[in-house]
């Protein structure tokens, strides 16, 4: 275990074990991971952390000790003894703890999958691959983690199930085999009026039993079993199913209701779910503050790359910050990073207007309807008062809302949350409009009243129509479940966007995946809203965000794993980038949610997942510890540096390397603006044959950009009994002058290798740079 974490530990130091001080130098502590050399450990110790409390903090102040994917540990210092720490030649980094945040059912039949056929029946639905949530928890009585007919658990599994509040071993199966709890760094980290915060045991359990919903519903997205007559209040009605049905799952709860997750706990769970034995970690958190920090002072980055290095596949989400561009987050060329699309179903609903006209919407809601009795319509909004147009708490005059549809503009408090406060206010009904930056992108809400969501446009004319009627009115019609939505995948509008914020040379987003509206497992101690005023109680709800994206993602991995066993995760990623769809159900090109433009690389990377050609992609991109390893090297990262983030003592090449020559399914092209007139920028890539023995493979370059040519040499790669792998150098020539860019402020096209069987599609983006 030690070679994985090269000693990091987390120190918490309580107020009552400090003296207090004058008001002006008083500190209160907090957390810190320290990196550590472990190799320096001096022989009179034992274990490292005997050394650490001989001589870096007391016992009573450190929380993890870390020595799997990352060495070190976490304790609570103030800043002043974290930063005497720090002057230890041992300590090769120091950070404070962070909190993040989660990013917040037909879609495995979306994705391709179907019955006895393909992907599924190959991979037996993935029996034998354990799949690591880093979630909120479970609640293991839902029928999608049922371990009927499943076989003995896999024997290399070192996991356990950790007892706790309202759950014991009992708790666990042969479908959920382990199960833990990090609470160590939120305890300390919570706490608004001091250091310690213990868990408030009245909304959460001190154990891995989810409190909260999302975990539960993660979990199921990637794992859960068939589970008959599911459905969330009659909409969505039909058989839930997880991507891999069969896969195990293990739980890793570093996320409490209400208080995000901590940095300390999540490096905790990586560590301790390598050493466990998962095969797959799905983690859909993020920074939540949209500022990519280096990989280095980036705890999922970190203990991520130890799990990749050692054949771990980590599945993670892109954030929700859309459709903003460089928001993407997740961003290490060892992660598999995954944004959000819809799927071919939806929950339509109707807004009318007195003078009759019709504006689509959608909605979740299953109370009463309002049975077309026209209401009159109030937009609160109209005095000018933000807090009033955005329905906040005790915003809004019960003398002006009873009895009638209330215009609320989304954006500040939860979409449900105004709900409430309309309902509080005594309104019948809802209108929750989008404002600019949502456009026309809608998700589907459980909402505890009538109510509907509309695009931005609608909305404007809904107010519009609001300011020069004198006597408004309205009803909302509800159109319960439609499958079959043509377009779809549409890109949501949420999704995070690139280009890369650190390392532009690396597209990402890697690639997208269902995550509007998906039905999956729920806990059983909130309602679907997740208001505390909720008292509604469902098996399953639907839920949008990448954070159910990425799950899907780690389901389909499980699967490609189980089939492809050798593969190594960065196999695992090619196989489903190079497969994955650009086009729709229609055979256009994928369409943006929040412009009804086309969508582009920058927001869907290499497409949309597509499970059925993603088993058999003939050629894939593999890449090495020690690729990444020159890619941190060619990004300017010192080796002692890139030891925080690898563990090891590493030697950069005399010739630095180039970024863009990472092995990597995709080619981004920057050119200074000021650049003369014709520039060039190379390429080398290698691709492994995991086709048919003997295949030839011919390029074609997809690209009407003006002013820019790609040329492929050699133009044909043919393997052999003998030639496994092959190279190839693409050159992308630009007039910087005469180039015409999209407003994202880049141009695409694509290469693909085919052999008559497969394509293997990489996106090229080529952009311009303001040189440094």
């Amino acid at each position: 275990m030690g070679q994985f974490l090269n000693s990091i530990f987390f120190l918490f130091i309580s107020l009552s074990s400090t003296h207090v001080f004058s008001s002006d130098v008083e500190e209160i502590p907090k957390t810190f991971i320290f990196r550590v050399d472990s190799h320096s450990k001096p022989s009179i110790f034992p274990t490292h952390y005997h050394w650490y409390t001989a001589e870096f903090t007391e016992q009573t102040h450190i929380l993890h000790v870390y020595d799997t994917v990352f060495h070190g540990f976490s304790a609570v210092v103030t800043k002043q003894q974290a930063a005497s720490i720090s002057n230890h030649p041992s300590i090769l980094a120091v950070f404070e703890d962070r909190r993040r945040q989660l990013h917040t059912t037909r879609s495995p039949q979306f994705l391709g999958l179907r019955n006895q056929r393909g992907l599924w029946s190959e991979s037996d639905y993935g029996s034998d691959v354990i799949v690591g949530v880093f979630d909120t928890g479970i609640w293991p009585e839902r029928r999608s983690f049922s371990d009927l007919n499943l076989g003995p658990i896999p024997r290399r599994w070192k996991g356990v199930c950790e007892s706790g509040e309202k759950f014991s071993p009992r708790n666990c199966n042969r479908k959920l085999i382990g199960a833990r709890f990090f609470s160590k760094g939120h305890e300390v980290g919570a706490g608004s009026a001091g250091p310690l915060n213990p868990i408030n045991e009245t909304v959460e359990f001190r154990s891995p039993r989810d409190a909260d919903g999302h975990g539960t519903h993660t979990a199921s997205t990637a794992a859960g079993r068939y589970a008959f007559q599911a459905n969330m209040s009659g909409y969505a009605s039909g058989i839930a199913k997880g991507v891999a049905p069969k896969a195990r799952l293990a739980v890793y709860k570093v996320c409490w209701k209400n208080s995000g997750c901590f940095d300390s706990d999540i490096l905790a769970a990586f560590d301790t779910a390598v050493t466990d034995g998962v095969d797959v970690i799905s983690i859909s958190i993020g920074g939540g503050d949209g500022i990519a920090s280096p990989y280095y002072l980036d705890p999922i980055a970190i203990g991520s790359y130890g799990a990749v290095s050692r054949g771990v596949f980590v599945s993670s989400s892109a954030g929700n910050d859309g459709p903003s561009g460089m928001s993407v987050t997740n961003l290490a060329p060892w992660l598999t990073t995954v944004g959000a699309g819809t799927i071919d179903r939806d929950f339509p609903a109707q807004v009318i207007i007195g003078d009759g006209r019709k504006f689509s919407g959608v909605s979740l809601y299953s109370g009463e309807a309002l049975k077309g009795k026209m209401y009159q319509l109030v937009y609160p909004g109209k005095s000018g008062v933000l807090g009033d147009s955005l329905c906040m708490e005790n915003s809004l005059d019960p003398k002006q809302i009873r009895g009638k549809i209330v215009v609320c503009d989304r954006g500040s408090s939860p979409r449900v949350a105004k709900g409430l406060v309309v309902k509080k206010a005594g309104g019948v009904g809802m209108i929750l409009a989008n404002g600019i930056s949502n456009g026309e992108g809608l998700v589907g809400d459980a909402h505890l009243l009538p109510a509907c969501a509309v695009g931005s446009n609608e909305g404007d004319i809904i107010k519009a129509y609001i300011s020069s009627s004198v006597n408004p009115t309205a009803t909302i019609d509800f159109k319960g479940t439609i499958l079959g939505i043509k377009p779809a995948p549409v890109l949501a509008s949420f999704s995070a966007r690139g280009p890369n914020g650190l390392n532009p040379q690396l597209l990402k987003p890697d690639l997208i995946a269902p995550g509007v509206n998906i039905l999956a497992a729920w806990s059983d101690v909130v309602g679907p809203t997740g208001l505390d005023s909720d008292t509604r109680r469902t098996e399953f709800n639907i839920l949008s965000g990448t954070s159910m994206a990425a799950p899907h993602v780690s389901g389909a991995a499980a699967l490609l794993k189980s089939a492809h066993p050798d593969w190594s995760p960065a196999a695992v990623r090619s196989a489903m980038m190079t497969t994955a769809s650009v086009l729709d159900n229609r055979n256009l090109p994928m369409l943006d949610e929040a412009t009804g433009n086309k969508s582009t690389p920058y927001d869907f990377g290499s497409g949309h997942l597509n499970l059925g050609n993603a088993m058999d992609p003939g050629l894939i991109y593999d890449i090495t510890n020690s690729d990444y390893v020159n890619f941190l090297c060619a990004i300017g990262y010192e080796p002692k540096v890139i030891q925080v983030i690898t563990r090891t003592p590493e030697n950069c090449p005399a010739r630095k390397a180039s970024p863009e020559n990472l092995n990597y399914p995709s080619f981004v092209a920057m050119f200074p603006v000021a650049s003369r007139k014709l520039a060039s920028k190379t390429f080398i890539r290698t691709v492994t044959n995991v086709g048919a023995v003997n295949s030839v493979y011919h390029v074609s370059v997809e690209s009407q950009i003006k002013g820019v040519t790609v040329t492929v040499r050699p133009s044909r790669l043919v393997f052999s009994e003998t030639v496994k792998k092959r190279s190839y150098v693409v050159t992308v020539t630009a007039d910087t002058r005469n180039m015409k860019m999209d407003p994202s402020g880049a141009v695409f096209g694509s290469l693909s290798w085919t052999d008559g069987k497969h394509v293997v599609r990489s996106p090229i983006v080529v952009t311009q740079i303001e040189p440094l």
